[in-house]
């Protein structure tokens, strides 16, 4: 009837078809519970997918936004002599396009206590002009003020080295450092209190815990460097040209020095997230890829089930395309409206994911997202575009390829052999 009466493809008619074979009879139940678990997992799938690329993105974004925020992009060490002239050399290569900030900066560890508690401590000495310029450091000052800082005996830490010590702004806390004056008995310990100017919260648990800031003259005396300092901290505003920031403050700071991006301070932990994020993708492909074989399965049966009525509907005149297109449309069917669904539920689970992980946390009383184990604080996620419509066109497409083979095979039903032994 479709081809004597010049129906186009992907008509009424066979859309009508197509949607009458997605509502199974009862006693066509099993096709219909197989045609579920197909769109289940299609949307699971890709739902998933979007999810864990998200978070994957989120923690890479989220992390490198803060160990850049705090170490820089670009560490200069000096090379044969001293640093003396650190004030002119900061100077020259912030004068290099590009470059938003040079902190000369003095750094030792040491030992921080109070009367309730002790734990180590990366001290850095820095200028009260630079740490409030330092982008991980002047926004997030959470009680106290940086006002002062260079004229002062104080020192700004961390809140989880804080609330590790017991201690709030104006309170003191002692610093023990290793090496401290020359005596005729040895080298003894440099001890001495400071009082407490601010804390600032970074978000990311291994700086909140461990970094302490005092004046960099200061610093300067405590850890024996007069007129020198350790380095000079670099920050760009763009973090992925370092390889052109590296010839230009090489040239800029007119001595030898030795220069050490980010990519090499931490190249062992972002290539591992990279790998961890590559292999999550491709384990969760397969959730799709089962689904899709799903729909296989389940088109197979309905084609052995409907045989008669494709008999029928060849023997009234329908085309061997009609055939075909009504089965394309039903299993691509299970795949546009399984994706679709599971693109809609990941956005959503990626728009509220800080939310959902907090009512997970309380309905279970655990620590569902520890900052200790995971550096940060909050669950983050960055759903990235490009990525998202990678995902939803795998998906659309697997669900397409899925249905060929079966609706192949019912278009290829010879009619009479159908009816011979209906």
């Amino acid at each position: 009837m479709a081809a004597k009466s010049g129906t186009a493809p992907f008509s009424a008619f066979e859309w009508m078809l197509s949607m009458r074979y997605l509502r199974a009879r009862r006693k066509e139940g099993f096709i219909s519970v197989i045609a579920g678990f197909s769109f289940l997992g299609i949307m699971l799938g890709v739902a998933t997918l979007i999810i864990v690329m998200a978070v994957m993105n989120g923690f890479r974004k989220e992390l490198l936004s803060k160990i850049l925020g705090l170490n820089g992009h670009m560490l200069v060490q000096p090379i044969d002599s001293a640093l003396t002239d650190y004030t002119v050399v900061a100077e020259r290569i912030s004068g290099v396009r590009g470059i938003t900030l040079a902190v000369p900066l003095v750094e030792g560890q040491a030992l921080a206590s109070s009367p309730f508690h002790a734990g180590g401590a990366l001290v850095r000495g820095v200028r009260e002009a630079d740490l409030k310029r330092l982008p991980a450091i002047g926004p997030n000052i959470r009680s106290g003020t940086l006002d002062g800082f260079d004229a002062g005996q104080s020192i700004v830490i961390g809140k989880r080295l804080a609330d590790q010590l017991s201690v709030r702004v104006g309170d003191q806390v002692t610093l023990v450092a290793p090496r401290g004056s020359v005596t005729p008995m040895g080298t003894t310990p440099r001890i001495k209190p400071y009082k407490v100017a601010a804390i600032f919260e970074i978000g990311m648990s291994e700086y909140d815990s461990v970094f302490v800031f005092m004046p960099l003259a200061e610093a300067q005396a405590y850890f024996n460097r007069p007129n020198d300092v350790t380095a000079i901290e670099v920050y760009t505003d763009n973090p992925d040209a370092i390889v052109r920031f590296r010839e230009e403050v090489n040239k800029a700071a007119e001595r030898p020095i030795f220069v050490i991006d980010w990519r090499q301070r931490n190249s062992t932990f972002f290539n591992a997230l990279q790998v961890e994020r590559n292999v999550m993708f491709l384990i969760l492909t397969l959730i799709v890829l089962v689904a899709a074989l799903n729909i296989v399965s389940g088109l197979i049966m309905l084609v052995k089930d409907k045989g008669h009525d494709i008999a029928i509907l060849r023997t009234m005149g329908a085309t061997k395309g009609a055939i075909l297109r009504i089965f394309l449309i039903t299993g691509s069917s299970i795949g546009v409206i399984g994706t679709l669904v599971g693109f809609g539920l990941g956005l959503a689970v990626c728009l509220n994911v800080e939310e959902i992980r907090r009512f997970i946390s309380w309905l279970t009383a655990t620590e569902l997202f520890s900052p200790e184990l995971y550096y940060l604080s909050r669950l983050p996620a960055d759903v990235d575009s490009r990525e998202t419509a990678v995902v939803v066109g795998m998906a659309l497409v697997l669900s397409f390829v899925a249905t060929i083979y079966p609706a192949w095979r019912a278009a290829r039903l010879d009619p009479v052999e159908a009816l011979r032994y209906e």
